[in-house]
């Protein structure tokens, strides 16, 4: 029940840091936030089955994948900040390609 509420708590969390602002690091922040809230959830069902060998399988996987992703969606905020100086989304239209 109380895993019920933090992971409710990082999904809100996380919407609103992608929702409310333009920069792009917060975006990310906010993706984070999400992933953490879904591993969270993987965790208590795995708990509430009794199956935690799965869950904890399921999120090594999911921590895997997700520094991955991290690390590419790092390096293109990195590009788009060098080619515009700024790290806010409303400028990435100037981007031609």
């Amino acid at each position: 029940m109380v895993s019920a509420i933090f992971v409710v708590l990082l999904l809100v969390i996380g919407i609103y840091c992608i929702l409310a602002t333009y920069n792009l690091i917060r975006v990310l922040i906010g993706v984070e936030i999400l992933i953490k809230a879904v591993t969270l959830l993987i965790i208590a069902a795995g708990r509430q089955n009794g199956n935690m060998a799965l869950a904890q399988a399921m999120v090594v996987s999911i921590i895997v994948i997700e520094v991955v992703i991290m690390t590419i969606a790092v390096g293109v905020v990195l590009g788009i900040h060098r080619y515009n100086n700024s790290l806010d989304s409303r400028k990435i239209r100037k981007l031609k390609g």
